[in-house]
């Protein structure tokens, strides 16, 4: 499998941290700069932001979870080249629910939902980690 193939669901996960971090930083300053929490509030990381700010914030801290185990099959797929389509695909089904549990996590917040969504991406990933092992210890 291509190179450019096999990182382009990375870049797009990627995108998705970047577009996060931009949005919590717009409401963290909008939120400053009205007033509504003071820098000192807020110096030591206290949760004092206002619930949107937090939404995002929380969100966007959520990337650097599941998706690092995301990152690490990838470039371990790569470097042992054993990314099929197989990988390719379930990396993609991977992007495709962070990405809706970023809209359902920065919209209604539905615990529910959201957990769903979640718990399908962490098996995606570990699909990923048990196709690659597949295929380095046994074909």
């Amino acid at each position: 499998m291509p190179i450019q193939i096999t990182l382009m669901p990375i870049f797009v996960q990627v995108l998705l941290v970047f577009i996060l971090m931009i949005w919590m930083a717009k409401q963290r300053q909008t939120a400053i700069r009205r007033g509504v929490v003071h820098p000192r509030d807020i110096a030591l990381r206290e949760p004092k932001w206002p619930p949107k700010a937090m939404q995002v914030a929380n969100c966007f801290s959520n990337q650097f979870e599941i998706p690092v185990l995301f990152y690490v099959v990838t470039i371990v797929a790569l470097i042992t080249r054993q990314a099929d389509i197989l990988f390719v695909f379930l990396s993609w089904l991977f992007v495709i629910l962070r990405y809706v549990h970023a809209f359902i996590h920065t919209t209604s917040n539905r615990v529910p939902r959201r957990g769903l969504v979640y718990g399908l991406g962490v098996l995606v990933v570990m699909a990923l980690w048990v196709e690659l092992a597949l295929r380095l210890y046994f074909f």
